[in-house]
């Protein structure tokens, strides 16, 4: 048998183990990250707020057009009220449509904070359907006391043409409905006066009329001090402009926080509510005293 000499065998056994050492696995392994989406800045369209309307502008009057509009949609609503009341009466049934008729009161005070809420902080001038509102609730916001001297027409109009178009065609199918038509005109109605009740809680005590306060004071109605909490900072809660009764709880449960969460992270939308105010629209004082215009 040959044997190899014992500094050949050092030899070959170092050549093998350099020879395994160099038998390596190398793993590679490639995660994906998501990148943040890059979100436009939050750009307020304050080009129509330079200067505040005076109290004989134009855009303040009533005009024949808006006056059609408001009785059409006041009559609109009586014919609901209406169909209930009588059907009511010959089917004797109360309870049932007092009932509807508080929950459609309900139902508009909600409604008015979510919209109200809605236009706050979202769109601007160009935003389709809704961007008139906008525009005007911003500029309502820099300078609050010109909804008191819009003539009552004029403050109207355009719920009453919504009111018209929606209410008109429920009316004609469920005019024989008691309990629906409660909740519909009671609901509708209100809608239809927010902005009245919204131009009250503007008011000075002293001018509105008598029993505007007692209903304010009682509740029935958004009160001064509730909705004058809307105009200061945060700028961010006592949406409903109705009664004002949904305002607590709304804000206590941070009801409209979780739904800007919500908008922001699923579509990239910050609302205004978030962004440091700045003088183009926040509020400006009034000059002159404040007059209530009927």
């Amino acid at each position: 048998m040959f044997t190899l000499p014992q500094h050949h065998l050092h030899q070959a056994t170092t050549i093998r183990h350099r020879h395994n050492r160099d038998h390596r696995i190398y793993c590679a392994v490639t995660t994906q990250v998501k990148t943040r989406p890059k979100l436009e800045p939050l750009v307020i369209n304050t080009t129509t707020l330079a200067t505040p309307p005076k109290a004989d502008d134009p855009s303040l009057k009533s005009t024949w057009s808006h006056r059609a509009w408001v009785g059409a949609g006041c009559g609109t609503v009586l014919a609901s009220l209406a169909s209930s009341v009588v059907g009511s009466y010959d089917s004797h049934i109360w309870l049932e449509p007092v009932l509807s008729g508080f929950i459609g009161y309900l139902f508009a005070d909600l409604g008015s904070g979510v919209y109200h809420w809605g236009i706050d902080n979202y769109g601007d001038a160009s935003t389709p359907v809704f961007g008139t509102q906008i525009d005007a609730f911003q500029g309502h916001h820099k300078w609050p006391w010109t909804i008191t001297k819009r003539q009552f027409a004029n403050n109207l109009h355009a719920l009453a043409r919504v009111i018209t178009y929606t209410v008109l065609p429920i009316d004609l199918v469920f005019h024989d409905q008691p309990v629906v038509m409660g909740f519909v005109g009671m609901a509708s109605g209100c809608i239809m006066f927010s902005q009245q009740f919204h131009a009250w809680a503007h008011g000075t005590k002293s001018k509105l009329p008598a029993v505007v306060v007692a209903l304010q004071d009682a509740g029935v109605l958004v009160s001064r001090s509730q909705h004058g909490a809307h105009h200061k900072q945060p700028y961010n809660n006592n949406y409903c402009i109705v009664s004002g009764v949904w305002n607590r709880f709304l804000d206590d449960h941070k009801v409209f926080e979780t739904l800007e969460m919500v908008i922001y992270f699923t579509l990239g939308l910050r609302p205004r509510s978030w962004s440091e105010p700045n003088s183009d629209w926040t509020e400006e004082a009034e000059d002159c005293p404040v007059t209530y215009v009927t």
